[in-house]
């Protein structure tokens, strides 16, 4: 079936019969405009709204206002997340998302053993003395290179809990610091 030329080149009439008075040729609107709450919004604020809305990327660290505590209490979800978060179902085996993704040959041991080393960092900027950052690097390391051991690897980050092992060693150095 065509469709004749004078179709193609003359709009259509409604079906309802009147003409539609929708006009989309870049003109300004005709009438008050709403809000959600069904206020009018006068124009003058609109412009004045969109002068002051703008995005600010890279200003500051967003975790920098964060209290001692709520920087431990972070660690600590982290540490779980990677190495106690699920169970082995009927079993009372416990593993993490270090588990999981240490299942990815190569790339995923580099991942976790480096979410591992921010742990520390963060230790250490929490004010974590060199002999307990040591001995959380030799968590990491002795979790990064036996990881790399297909399957075997595997089970011992299950069963190692690196990341758990250095946010205890961080509770217990903090726990004999006095008080400020």
């Amino acid at each position: 079936m065509t469709m004749p030329d004078d179709d193609i080149l003359t709009p259509r009439k409604s079906r309802s019969g009147a003409h539609s008075h929708a006009d989309f040729s870049g003109r300004a609107a005709r009438g008050p405009i709403i809000d959600q709450d069904g206020q009018e919004i006068r124009p003058e604020t609109l412009e004045q709204g969109f002068q002051e809305f703008r995005f600010e990327f890279g200003q500051g660290n967003p975790f920098g206002n964060l209290t001692r505590e709520q920087r431990i209490a972070r660690l600590e979800a982290i540490a779980k997340l990677l190495d106690v978060a699920f169970i082995l179902p009927g079993t009372n085996i416990r593993y993490g998302i270090d588990g999981l993704i240490g299942l990815i040959p190569v790339i995923g041991d580099i991942i976790t053993t480096a979410i591992s080393l921010w742990l520390v960092r963060e230790a250490r900027a929490l004010g974590a003395p060199w002999y307990i950052t040591a001995r959380m690097l030799g968590n990491v390391a002795v979790d990064g290179v036996v990881g790399i051991v297909p399957f075997v690897g595997d089970a011992f980050d299950v069963m190692f809990r690196a990341n758990m092992r250095n946010v205890r060693l961080l509770r217990r150095w903090l726990d004999k610091q006095p008080r400020i």
